[in-house]
């Protein structure tokens, strides 16, 4: 199918994580210098792009009027192994990987897209693990990351406990799902692993935080099937007038 917007694309050195990186970044059709995007900011960005068809919905999305003008950006991951090091919260490359983020990725994006420049205008979205360093980074830097899109985070001791010491909750606006079927996913690391559990836990610390917060359970499981249903309603919830 002819996309309306246009894939653009980078290779970084980056000095944090001793690497050369990719982002991608789709812009709608009206892109023009002379405005100003939110960015949408996505780990597993591959998958988001091919699986859960980020292009199509920003098609569909920007020209029903449904969401602001946004640029929606891919950084992907070489393996399991190097993803469960980057976005793990307990992960080798974790602090590394935030660094690349913020330090390196932001300003890219900042010099190459008119950008509001403001933690409120970028969003970071991830599912699963990627979900959970959306949530970890913002929770770091809620200056740079205003806003989170997690499906399905994984979520342990490590992640409750940042929520629980955090200090600017009230900075950010999180959409939060998980499948209610999810007690039983096979993991990297851990085995197989009950998400469902944490994941009702983790709503009930947020919620009596008083952070702008909406969290969904969908019937299903820990998938892209049910990810990718339910990224048209995480978009609208944070992208729309």
């Amino acid at each position: 199918m002819q996309r309306k917007g246009k894939m653009m694309e980078r290779q970084m050195e980056s000095k944090f994580l001793e690497e050369t990186m990719t982002v991608k970044w789709y812009v709608p059709e009206m892109f023009s210098p002379l405005k100003s995007y939110q960015l949408c900011i996505m780990q597993d960005g591959e998958d988001y792009f091919r699986i859960g068809k980020i292009a199509t919905w920003s098609d569909q999305l920007h020209e029903e009027g449904d969401i602001e003008d946004t640029v929606f950006v891919g950084i992907h991951y070489k393996d399991k192994f190097d993803r469960l090091d980057k976005y793990h919260p307990d992960g080798a490359k974790l602090e590394a990987y935030m660094n690349f983020l913020v330090k390196e990725v932001v300003p890219l994006l900042d010099e190459e897209i008119s950008t509001f420049q403001i933690g409120g205008s970028r969003t970071l979205m991830g599912d699963s693990m990627a979900g959970t360093f959306a949530l970890m980074t913002a929770l770091r830097y809620p200056n740079t990351f205003g806003k989170v899109i997690m499906q399905s985070p994984f979520v342990n001791k490590t992640v409750m406990d940042a929520v629980a010491n955090s200090k600017n909750l009230d900075q950010l606006s999180i959409y939060h799902t998980v499948g209610n079927k999810e007690t039983e996913v096979q993991t990297t690391r851990d085995g197989v692993l009950d998400f469902i559990t944490p994941n009702r836990e983790l709503q009930e610390l947020l919620a009596s935080k008083g952070t702008s917060y909406e969290y969904v359970e969908f019937d299903g499981n820990h998938t892209w099937k049910y990810w990718q249903q339910d990224i048209k309603q995480a978009l609208k919830t944070m992208f729309g007038y």
